[in-house]
């Protein structure tokens, strides 16, 4: 049995997940809560939002990362096309950049909605929205290198 098929499957279906669940917190959960709740509610909405998402999140990096190296193991290194290179070092910087977001600012998130302190709540929350938004665009630069790569060989 060939396992490309279902790594390949687990592989886009995970990044549809990571990808997907940013844009929409960011371009659609966020303004919206902006614009109808409080900073009290807004914080603790985002707090359980994130909380939950990055419980998927976790799990769509352990499938990513395994179906991807194992697709690029399967092929071999030398032999894997340049754009799968780029996709790895994409989702590589995308990984990086997600573990700073959940140990730094989203733990300092949790501790500020735990203490009731809204302005470092809010402080917290900014820095993860901008690194969230960083990680979009790698996201979607990544998406983008591994389906035009096709086009360049």
């Amino acid at each position: 049995m060939n396992p490309y098929p279902l790594l390949l499957m687990l592989h886009v279906a995970s990044v549809a997940v990571w990808v997907g669940g940013m844009f929409f917190a960011y371009q659609c959960l966020r303004p919206a809560a902006a614009a109808l709740l409080a900073p009290p509610e807004r914080l603790r909405l985002w707090q359980a939002v994130l909380q939950r998402f990055f419980g998927w999140v976790w799990l769509a990096v352990a499938l990513i990362a395994a179906s991807g190296l194992a697709m690029l193991l399967g092929v071999g290194l030398r032999r894997a096309p340049l754009h799968w290179h780029v996709m790895l070092a994409g989702g590589v910087l995308m990984i990086a950049v997600f573990v700073v977001v959940y140990l730094a600012p989203y733990a300092a998130l949790r501790r500020a909605v735990a203490a009731q302190d809204w302005a470092a709540g809010g402080a917290a929350l900014a820095r993860v929205r901008r690194l969230v938004g960083v990680n979009l665009v790698l996201g979607l630069l990544t998406i983008a290198a591994a389906t035009a790569g096709r086009l360049l060989g």
